[in-house]
């Protein structure tokens, strides 16, 4: 297979180098265009960037010109992935669409669009069967738009699929994240106020949490026009803003509309829980989409946000609640699988299903 020429939107930001980090390297995809704002355009990367990862920036990328995010500049791209901020991502990332490019966005600004797929690649690939009609909206041959969640509700939509599969529906659901400091990005949150600090409350987030669970985990009607959401689910989120460099802890309890299952029924299910993304082989699809801790003190970020190379959900102490059915604590590596990691999966998912 001929790989597939991709750019990168935000190269310089923290997702922007988490993308460089998967990508560089990648068996589908080549980096061939680096996008930013006007004050990198013309740089070296090496000399734009203020990078932040452990790993040092790829041989194969330091020399690449940094290009501004002008949709012209991309026309040659299979594929553009974005990093960029919501304040600038819309117009940006509609115009890279407009010329038929395939667009993965981490962005929050067409996640609600009834005919942009809002894809967590271990749970709904099966979203991508919108695309055909995406494609004829915007008169494209092969261009189209789908979006990553937001980095909590990716943890957290994880476990509830492989049960909403296993026990039907899911009335309730509370969640409380402790997030961890790179979801911020760079500058990020300032070090007086996190540093021996919680702070509860991160700005639009729970509003994400608990909307977006009914477009992921909903269906697609039978025409493949149209999404149907979840109607009779009720989530409620609290976010808030931990001192941890990487990695969202979660704790959540939720009610089956169906009655309660067994502890040992849910552990079962959440070990025997497998996604499409394994079944097409895809590179980076994790050897299975969550891993079950039964350490009594796990997971914890330091300790397992690594677990299958960042794209699994780690879950540990399951167990029953007094007050719904079932509660359990969640980890997700928020900058690979909540990030950059989720785009590249369903980049690769699409080139499986004949998309790209």
């Amino acid at each position: 297979m001929a790989t597939k020429k991709v750019g990168i939107l935000g190269a310089t930001g923290t997702v922007g180098q988490r993308f460089i980090l998967l990508l560089a390297d990648h068996p589908v995809f080549t980096i061939h265009a680096l996008g930013a704002s006007s004050r990198s355009a013309g740089k070296a990367y090496k000399d734009a960037v203020r990078w932040k990862q452990a790993r040092p920036i790829p041989e194969n990328v330091k020399d690449i010109t940094v290009k501004s995010c002008d949709a012209e500049l991309f026309k040659d791209c299979d594929v553009v992935f974005s990093g960029l901020d919501a304040d600038v991502a819309g117009d940006i990332e509609m115009a890279m669409l407009k010329q038929d490019i395939a667009v993965f966005s981490n962005a929050k600004n067409y996640r609600r669009d009834p005919v942009v797929p809002l894809i967590v690649p271990t749970v709904n690939p099966d979203h991508f069967d919108l695309i055909p009609h995406q494609r004829s909206l915007h008169n494209l041959k092969k261009g189209f738009l789908v979006t990553n969640a937001n980095c909590s509700t990716t943890g957290l939509v994880v476990p509830l699929k492989a049960l909403q599969d296993a026990f039907g529906p899911i009335s309730h659901i509370i969640v409380n994240t402790q997030q961890a400091i790179s979801g911020a990005g760079y500058p990020g949150v300032p070090s007086l106020d996190i540093l021996d600090n919680v702070v509860p409350h991160i700005g639009g987030e729970e509003e994400k949490m608990e909307w977006e669970v009914g477009k992921i985990l909903g269906g697609v009607a039978d025409d493949k026009k149209s999404f149907s959401l979840l109607e009779n689910t009720v989530v409620s989120a609290t976010c808030t803003r931990v001192p941890v460099l990487d990695g969202h802890l979660e704790t959540v309890s939720v009610k089956f509309a169906n009655g309660s299952p067994s502890l040992e029924q849910v552990n079962q299910v959440l070990e025997k829980y497998s996604s499409e993304a394994e079944k097409l082989q895809c590179h980076s699809a994790p050897e299975k989409p969550i891993v079950v801790t039964y350490d009594a003190d796990r997971p914890q970020p330091r300790l397992d946000r690594e677990n299958l190379k960042g794209q699994a959900v780690t879950v540990g102490r399951v167990r029953k609640c007094p007050v719904l059915d079932i509660k359990f604590v969640l980890l997700i590596h928020n900058t690979l699988l909540g990030a950059a990691g989720s785009s590249v999966l369903n980049a690769e998912i699409a080139v499986a299903k004949g998309l790209i």
